[in-house]
């Protein structure tokens, strides 16, 4: 789900694969928990306000979105090649992502017998800001960027304030997505029908500037600027917590504090992991995961929905993992297991696929 697609010819960090492959990881492991009802706290998403690990990992994956599109897009641009040929496939590309996204949900619609059928999510996400961020990256310059990323923080941000509110349903981009989608949003408050998705379209704009930051991150990466990636990752970081005492972190909107914060940690383990990999030669642990992140993020959902049709997914959890594990040691470690299995499982598919040079690409 990066965008080494786009260019066959495109130079490939074994850093970037391996962070990408991490993430895929991290989001198999946080999605599938054996029990919602006892999940260990880290693994959770903050309820509304705050961020805990698990909402690092989105805005990481974003991140390295922006990055692989300049490693990929950017070189072909500086050659000269035709720019109006690349947007096609960067359109082409993100409609399929996002295409698949909308598959994907009505599996799921199906397969538990939902009462609405959900338009956005991650993959709907995704496609946006590879589209968004592809065609930055084709015709803004450095400078435009930047400047494209303060308007994105700023007016998003005094968008949020002018809504009034920053509570569940209340908020501005809760109450933009409800008029927009309806019903076909992610969670709809009994009694009143307002509705909310975590992955709107109005906080998409927040999120934009999340892969536009991670735009800017892969070009500084791609020129050796490797000390650019530490002293943007500490300004965002202290930008963002600063004006979080303003507009608290919240993945839910996407918060300009949650951009920076966020921004900041991925610039920085952006660093890290290319120091390690690229120059020192450590393994790239994640790879298999991350040149194959379709086949893992998608095969495993459409895996969770064809056991859920089936209706094998409960009898599963509780005969090879809760039965026995939950009077030893408590409700929350089976579920854990459960989870580190299902990504084991994904990990040696993956590998396998990697292996035989299998790699799918939309």
């Amino acid at each position: 789900m990066g965008a080494s697609a786009t260019s066959a010819a495109a130079p490939r960090y074994a850093s970037v694969d391996a962070l990408r492959g991490l993430t895929v990881a991290a989001m198999l492991l946080v999605n599938n928990p054996g029990d919602w009802n006892h999940v260990y706290a880290p693994l959770l998403h903050a309820h509304w306000h705050g961020c805990t690990p698990t909402d690092l990992i989105f805005p990481m994956f974003l991140f390295i979105v922006g990055v692989s599109i300049a490693l990929a897009l950017n070189p072909r641009v500086e050659r000269g090649d035709a720019r109006p040929a690349l947007a096609r496939g960067v359109f082409a590309r993100a409609a399929r992502i996002f295409g698949l996204g909308l598959l994907l949900h009505v599996c799921a619609w199906w397969a538990f017998d939902l009462e609405h059928y959900r338009v956005m999510g991650v993959l709907q996400r995704i496609g946006l800001c590879f589209g968004a961020a592809g065609l930055c990256a084709l015709w803004l310059p450095a400078r435009a960027q930047w400047a494209l990323l303060a308007a994105l923080l700023l007016g998003y941000g005094l968008l949020l304030a002018a809504g009034g509110s920053y509570e569940p349903y209340a908020n501005i981009a809760s109450r933009f997505d409800s008029q927009l989608l309806g019903v076909h949003v992610y969670q709809l408050e009994p009694g009143s029908g307002r509705g909310h998705d975590p992955e709107g379209l109005l906080s998409t704009l927040g999120a934009l500037a999340t892969a536009l930051l991670g735009l800017r991150a892969g070009d500084w990466l791609r020129r050796g600027r490797v000390p650019a990636l530490w002293i943007a990752g500490a300004v965002c970081m202290a930008l963002g917590y600063a004006l979080s005492y303003a507009q608290p972190f919240n993945k839910n909107l996407w918060t300009p504090s949650y951009v920076l914060w966020t921004g900041g940690i991925a610039c920085w383990i952006l660093a890290v992991f290319h120091r390690a990999i690229d120059q020192r030669g450590w393994p790239p642990l994640g790879r298999a995961f991350g040149v194959n992140a379709i086949a893992a993020y998608a095969g495993s959902a459409f895996l969770l929905y064809a056991l859920a049709a089936a209706g094998w997914l409960e009898p599963l959890y509780r005969h090879a993992f809760a039965d026995w594990m939950t009077p030893r040691f408590g409700p929350t470690l089976p579920s854990l297991a459960y989870a580190l299995v299902f990504v084991a499982l994904w990990w040696v598919v993956v590998r396998a696929l990697d292996t035989r040079r299998i790699y799918f690409k939309i």
